[in-house]
């Protein structure tokens, strides 16, 4: 059994087949299909199910895999600790935010440039995803680190996160609307429970805030639209096509047409973005250089958005 083999069997399970892994592995698919038959050889046992379109692992490849993962993640450790010593952070880290996601006081894009210009021999990795499958390839060592929102299903165990993001929920409503009036500044729950809404999907955590709200107030939310990207929602509800429910502040840029974002009271509703990772730190230098840059930059206390503004 050689690390290279396990690191193949990983790849082909996270690709989904041996064609996208042979294409990010840099093989050709005989030789890769060969290397994975000789690694299933010398353990006599079927490691990938490859009677289905796309490849999975067996039953003892599941097993198998966490297994192989933490191999790969120790030597992986050796070598980054070893271009610690010589000042320079090798390997690949990776970072999941929740579909949609728009943190405020928080520029992805110019951090992450920044953390290259710092290391630069570092692989860096984005990826979106919902809060729920992100909180699960945290536990299963997938991804690294993640801006995500609680949900209904967050496990406190196995998980360390710091709340980065509060923000109230609110309707965005097209000109017009019902839910409008003379001086109305809000809008109670109960006005929603009969209208279509727009919202995010589940898995994510401001439709898991949502649905506890509606849940404890006795009615299931009547969602017509999910789009993973609040403009989007907010897109459909200025062309009249329901309710959108944002986060406030998260209606965008001119739409096509004006909207009003009342915020949802009685209750009031509150989403979060969390920081999160595993709770026996990251694994990998690559990963822990990552985490301590990420809290040094995001704020050091939750930001909570309201329709007054934002404050600390």
């Amino acid at each position: 059994m050689e690390l290279r083999q396990l690191r193949y069997f990983v790849t082909v399970v996270d690709e989904g087949g041996f064609t996208h892994a042979a294409a990010r592995l840099h093989l050709a698919q005989p030789g890769l299909s060969a290397q994975i038959r000789q690694l299933e050889k010398e353990l006599g046992q079927p490691l990938l199910d490859r009677s289905n379109r796309s490849v999975t692992p067996t039953e003892v490849g599941r097993a198998v895999l966490p297994y192989a993962r933490a191999a790969l993640a120790a030597a992986d450790a050796v070598r980054q600790t070893v271009d610690e010593h010589t000042g320079l952070l090798r390997g690949r880290v990776t970072l999941g935010t929740v579909s949609g996601a728009t943190i405020h006081a928080f520029d992805v894009a110019s951090f992450l440039a920044d953390f290259h210009a710092s290391f630069p021999a570092l692989e860096i990795a984005l990826t979106e995803d919902s809060s729920e499958r992100m909180q699960a390839a945290l536990l299963s060592g997938e991804i690294d680190i993640a801006l995500l929102g609680p949900t209904a299903k967050m496990s406190q165990q196995g998980l360390s996160y710091r709340t980065v993001i509060d923000a109230a929920l609110a309707a965005a409503v097209a000109p017009g609307d019902p839910l409008l009036g003379p001086d109305r500044t809000s809008v109670p729950l109960a006005d929603l429970r009969d209208r279509p809404l727009i919202c995010l999907p589940r898995g994510t955590g401001v439709r898991a805030a949502l649905e506890r709200a509606c849940a404890q107030a006795g009615f299931r939310p009547r969602v017509a639209f999910e789009a993973a990207a609040p403009h989007v929602l907010a897109q459909l509800a200025a062309r009249g096509l329901g309710v959108a429910v944002l986060p406030f502040g998260e209606e965008g840029p001119d739409l096509g047409g004006p909207l009003t974002t009342l915020p949802i009271v009685e209750p009031r509703i509150r989403a979060r973005i969390v920081l999160a990772w595993p709770s026996t730190g990251p694994t990998s230098p690559a990963a822990q250089a990552l985490l301590h840059r990420l809290r040094e930059a995001l704020p050091k206390a939750p930001v909570r958005l309201s329709p007054t503004g934002v404050d600390s």
